[in-house]
């Protein structure tokens, strides 16, 4: 199981929280970006960095993403791939995406999404808080804790 990371919007209290996992667990943990990025330099930690463009890293996730990896991002229509080929998606703020609920969410971001196209500002999400911040690490722990109970670790 590896663990990806849509790096470029991940905020940097959810990369150290991930770092600290990898580094705890020694779970591959790659980000992928169109910037270079400072990580750890851990053998099990990677920067992918990808040419700029529109869902450049997220294609490459794609491509690169087996079944049971996590992926992490808050990319709506990434997530639903994700699921799509097998895997885990994971907001940074803690919300599991699963196959029910990645049909609401598309819905919802293809409504505010003519709403802007109309000239109406639907706003940006909220600031990352410290119950997001709580509910990602203990999804992640959960998660991790899983897997390596499923494969006798």
């Amino acid at each position: 199981m590896k663990i990806w990371v849509d790096a470029d919007a991940c905020p940097a209290v959810i990369k150290n929280i991930l770092f600290k996992a990898s580094q705890r667990t020694r779970l591959p943990l790659t980000l992928v970006a169109n910037q270079s990025m400072h990580i750890p330099r851990l053998k099990w930690i990677n920067l992918l960095q990808v040419a700029p463009g529109f869902d450049v890293a997220d294609n490459e996730i794609v491509k690169r993403l087996e079944v049971g990896d996590l992926v992490i991002t808050s990319d709506i229509p990434l997530a639903a791939q994700v699921l799509e080929k097998g895997g885990h998606a994971l907001s940074p703020r803690g919300e599991l995406y699963s196959s029910d609920s990645i049909k609401g969410c598309l819905h919802m971001r293809e409504f505010k999404e003519s709403l802007r196209a109309g000239g109406i500002d639907t706003g940006g999400p909220p600031p990352l808080t410290a119950k997001n911040r709580s509910a990602f690490a203990s999804y992640l722990e959960k998660f991790i804790s899983q897997y390596k109970k499923d494969n006798g670790q």
